[in-house]
């Protein structure tokens, strides 16, 4: 059972919909989106920024705002809403020092008026860091990047229903197999072309010598399998550069898995972020692990409930 409901001015409507609901989340960097369409009839009547909630089967799903509205001369609204981390293409500047990752989103959010659930704590201290004029994002992506780039972990943040969640990757592992029977067809791919690297250079400008140090781990044998697949880096900090380029090494010196599912069946709890199990014959290979969602688009109609998925494999690169 579906329930949407747009809510203006201490009124609460609940109208038909027309063709279906899609929800759609990715893993970084992009609000969550809800797009419908609605008959102008009747007493209907709502504006850009009126909060749109979604339940199915009386589980909550989607909590946003109104961005968009389009209709032609007909009577049909085709609708755009965002959660609230559409606010986080906001631009701005900050300069701030000894933070974690997770105390850094805790600070956006209060700066910025965010409302917070659960927040992970990412553990690992940046030093200092500038972020000038960039997208709230950005900001939140670099300070998770560095996080990665150091521990090996990766965090997810995304919005729960109204409240700014940020966890694990490892914790967001749900019961869901993407087998045959479940899904009606998929796209595979394998890569070195984008982010696999098989040496990373690490410069650090050493202020008490005046000399700039290198810093390199490399993995020989892919390097003459692929050829020289360099990622150059320059870090502000000289505290544990050769740690740091051994964790970078093990994360980037692999080719990426992609795996596209279309049409499957529909699990409110796979969402960008959560881990699903795959069990498929892919042509070179028969998985039987757990796949990473990057991008996923829930398709509500009527009695049906559809999924479309993007996926990264256990040769995960960020």
């Amino acid at each position: 059972m579906i329930n949407l409901s747009i809510e203006n001015e201490g009124y609460t409507y609940n109208p038909p919909v027309l063709d279906g609901i899609k929800w759609s989340t990715e893993r970084q960097g992009v609000p969550g989106k809800l797009t419908f369409e609605v008959v102008k009839n009747g007493d209907l009547n709502f504006q850009e920024g009126n909060p749109v909630k979604l339940y199915v089967d009386e589980k909550p799903v989607f909590f946003g705002f109104v961005f968009q509205k389009k209709r032609d001369k007909g009577e049909t609204i085709s609708v755009t809403a965002y959660d609230q981390l559409r606010y986080l293409k906001n631009k701005d500047t900050y300069v701030y020092e000894n933070k974690k990752a997770s105390e850094f989103i805790e600070m956006i959010a209060k700066d910025v008026g965010l409302t917070c659930g659960e927040i992970a704590d990412t553990e690992y201290v940046i030093e200092n860091d500038i972020q000038d004029n960039k997208t709230f994002f950005d900001m939140i992506q670099d300070t998770l990047d560095t996080t990665l780039k150091n521990t090996k972990k990766i965090f997810v943040l995304y919005d729960n229903f109204g409240k700014l969640t940020l966890k694990n990757i490892e914790d967001m592992k749900v019961n869901y197999i993407v087998m045959p029977a479940t899904a009606e067809n998929f796209d595979y791919s394998t890569s070195i072309d984008g982010e696999t690297y098989n040496q990373i250079k690490l410069s650090y400008d050493n202020k008490e010598t005046g000399k700039r140090d290198i810093y390199i781990a490399m993995h020989s044998e892919n390097i003459n399998k692929w050829g020289l697949l360099q990622m150059y880096e320059k870090v502000q900090s000289g505290t544990g550069i050769p740690d740091r380029a051994l964790a970078m090494l093990s994360l980037y010196n692999r080719k990426s898995r992609s795996l596209s599912i279309k049409n499957a069946l529909g699990d409110l709890d796979v969402r960008a972020g959560s881990s699903v199990g795959v069990a498929l014959n892919l042509g070179d290979i028969e998985v039987n692990s757990f796949f990473i969602c990057e991008k996923v688009t829930h398709t509500f109609k009527g009695d049906m409930h559809l999924m479309d998925l993007s996926l990264r494999g256990s040769d995960f690169i960020v």
